[in-house]
């Protein structure tokens, strides 16, 4: 369900699940975490791209695939230490423990799982036509995956607040004015192909070097982020109103965005 091609010099990662718009299932949290543990290795990697197969980058989460096998869900957030990375953090916050430059190539929907692990990137090309959204809410959830601690240094306090309580999808200008936007184009292949051609000029030790002390300039209490959202996340699982948002979101007739399994 994932796919890792590297390629003179860079790697590849496509979300190989067309038929459901890349939606995430369990497997695919754990090939992602694969794929960023080998590129972590490989010393002749020079920049990432993430993309989707097909017209969309991500639907999010398939809620009902992952519902279905509850031990799925605790494997999914369990964590050792409070502050520390479980399984769904990791696959957002993963990209950023890479030396080198990731891009996330967005086309079509980038709904909540997947516009989540496209901030944990360091750059996002986004198709005229896409549309993002943070999609937890709307289940009676809140984002989980690390993202907040990427947002706090691209959008707002509270437009970061807003993103993610309405859980309702934006258009790319929309997410362009936020900053959630490194490009806006009609053509995210030619733009990410072109942005990896400036970058492959460069040093990848300056590159490196670049984006750490970038990182460190922007960056938030890690720890008590990912804890208070895995803390959150699980007070919400056992909460009967949680039942109560998901029997809602899927009974809605309006919702035309994506699959309503789907983050």
């Amino acid at each position: 369900m994932i796919k890792l091609e590297k390629q003179h010099g860079i790697a590849t990662v496509t979300l190989s699940r067309a038929k459901k718009q890349n939606a995430l299932s369990f497997q695919m949290f754990v090939e992602l975490n694969k794929a960023i543990k080998s590129i972590k290795r490989d010393r002749s990697i020079r920049a990432v791209v993430i993309k989707g197969d097909g017209e969309h980058f991500c639907a999010g989460l398939d809620i009902s695939a992952v519902m279905a096998a509850p031990l799925n869900i605790i494997k999914l957030l369990l964590k050792w230490l409070p502050g520390n990375q479980n399984l769904a953090q990791k696959v957002v916050l993963g990209w950023q423990s890479l030396s080198v430059p990731v891009i996330a190539q967005i086309d079509g929907n980038c709904l909540g799982g997947g516009l989540q692990i496209a901030l944990g990137a360091d750059y996002r090309i986004v198709h005229v036509d896409a549309k993002l959204a943070i999609m937890e809410a709307r289940w009676g959830l809140c984002p989980d995956m690390g993202a907040n601690v990427m947002m706090s240094g691209l959008v707002k306090r509270d437009q970061a607040l807003w993103l993610a309580s309405h859980a309702t999808p934006i258009t790319a200008q929309q997410a362009n004015e936020l900053g959630l936007v490194t490009q806006l184009t009609d053509d995210t292949q030619q733009a990410t192909q072109n942005m990896l051609n400036t970058l492959l000029e460069r040093s990848p030790d300056t590159l490196a070097a670049i984006k750490r002390v970038t990182q460190l300039s922007y960056k938030p209490n890690q720890r008590k982020i990912l804890a208070k959202e895995t803390f959150s996340q699980i007070r919400l699982l056992l909460n009967p109103n949680t039942k109560k948002a998901i029997a809602k979101a899927k009974g809605k007739a309006d919702i035309t965005y994506a699959d309503t399994k789907h983050w």
